[in-house]
């Protein structure tokens, strides 16, 4: 695959006074994408700065009364990167790590990966700075309340609408949705997808997410003339998406011969038993103590496959192994798990990258149809959404196909240029008000 064109350093000015220019995280790694796109988009590149700012950024501090009676203070956030095609739309995650340059990284991955798959949203994010295993459930639920309290003014069905992301599920987003519900004296079904089918949640989401990136990986396969049967699968991150993505991939007929999670790593070069793995999952929540050989982190990144997909969280994949991958392609199921560095390295190396703002699209395709249910009232069978859920997936990877082999780019870059021309697109049309 020819090289895509050289980084352009962002201008000073598209770095916002608040982070550190010399080491912005996850957003100078977006901001590397844009540069990276901007001489695709012709007219519109005068727009591009529009891409580089968040629409808008709420910092809030979250207090609650901890089990024991003492005050516990926690740092809560949630971005709008741009709403120019629709409401904003993104996950809320909870986690020790979390921070403003993530999630604003997240929120503006948000706005491409919607525009990527072409559903009316905007991008945006949301996270608590928490680690919720150090919490009881009395404890998480006054966190997710008193969050959705302050974040409450920015929210809404037409305004912004947050899902489950990192250690969120539908208990969570059902606390938000009738937290909100509370303050504005009305049951709000459609404030949050991913909710419990009991409450206007859609068949199909949990899955969503890992079915795209088995959609996506069959097609990529398909266009390098690779078979899913036999294919060997690695899989880093063994929760929602991972397991879903290697429990497709296993009944496809390949072999998951390596998974890792955050407390250790398995391998089993003959096919690890994916549905007792997710069963010992289940019960233990890691895949710890499954009956397979430990690897260490070296070895899993070095595990020869066909398909490597890292499912955990982002910056995973570095210059540091890049370079010592044996995958013939890599399938996005995380977030921005592949810096800048290690995607030009893939690409020497003519490993594919499916990248995640189509790979892992399913998620917020199916909470598309979770809303427009809940605005409907009626609601569709599984087999209808996992239908539709494909026909979406596959025409969007292969339209960006298409464009990646017209301009001899990168699978990451094309997307890019598909989803930054139908934001700014929009941005123009709109106009300046006032």
């Amino acid at each position: 695959m020819s090289s895509d064109s050289p980084i352009i350093t962002a201008s000073a000015h598209a770095v916002p006074s608040y982070l550190n220019a010399d080491n912005l995280g996850p957003w100078g790694i977006y901001l590397q994408q844009v540069d990276r796109v901007t001489p695709y988009l012709g007219s519109l590149a005068r727009w591009v700065e529009t891409l580089k700012r968040p629409k808008r950024a709420l910092v809030v501090d979250v207090p609650i009364e901890m089990d024991d009676g003492t005050i516990a203070h926690f740092e809560g956030y949630r971005v709008q990167h741009n709403t120019s095609r629709g409401p904003g739309k993104g996950g809320v995650r909870f986690h020790q790590d979390v921070t403003l340059s993530e999630v604003m990284a997240l929120s503006a991955w948000m706005s491409v990966k919607n525009a990527a798959v072409n559903v009316p949203y905007g991008g945006a994010k949301g996270g608590i700075r928490v680690d919720p295993r150090k919490l009881s459930r009395a404890e998480l639920e006054r966190v997710t309340r008193r969050y959705t309290s302050e974040i409450n003014i920015i929210i809404g069905p037409n305004k912004d609408i947050p899902a489950p992301d990192v250690n969120t599920n539908e208990q969570v987003m059902a606390w938000m949705m009738d937290t909100y519900s509370m303050n504005e004296g009305s049951t709000s079904t459609g404030v949050v997808t991913g909710k419990p089918i009991s409450l206007g949640g859609s068949l199909g989401r949990r899955e969503a997410t890992g079915r795209g990136v088995f959609v996506v990986g069959a097609e990529a396969a398909r266009n390098l003339g690779m078979e899913i049967k036999g294919a060997r699968i690695v899989v880093q991150g063994f929760g929602n998406v991972g397991s879903v993505a290697a429990k497709l991939f296993h009944e496809a007929g390949a072999k998951v011969i390596a998974v890792q999670d955050h407390k250790t790593a398995l391998f089993d070069p003959a096919g690890l038993d994916v549905p007792a793995l997710i069963e010992h999952v289940t019960h233990n929540g890691t895949i710890d103590g499954f009956r397979a050989e430990t690897i260490n982190a070296e070895q899993f990144w070095q595990t020869e496959c066909e398909i490597l997909i890292p499912a955990a969280l982002e910056g995973q994949i570095t210059a540091a192994n890049a370079p010592h991958i044996k995958a013939r392609m890599v399938i996005e199921g995380a977030n921005g798990p592949t810096t800048p560095e290690a995607d030009d390295i893939l690409r020497e190396r003519n490993i594919l990258v499916a990248p995640d703002v189509i790979a892992n699209a399913g998620g917020v395709t199916v909470s598309y149809f979770e809303w427009v249910q809940d605005f409907s009232s009626f609601f569709w069978t599984e087999e209808e959404i996992n239908q539709r859920l494909v026909r979406i997936m596959q025409e969007a990877f292969r339209a960006i196909w298409q464009v990646s082999q017209e301009n001899k780019v990168t699978l990451r870059t094309a997307a890019f240029i598909i989803a930054c021309t139908r934001i700014l697109q929009a941005r123009e049309m709109r106009g300046l008000y006032p």
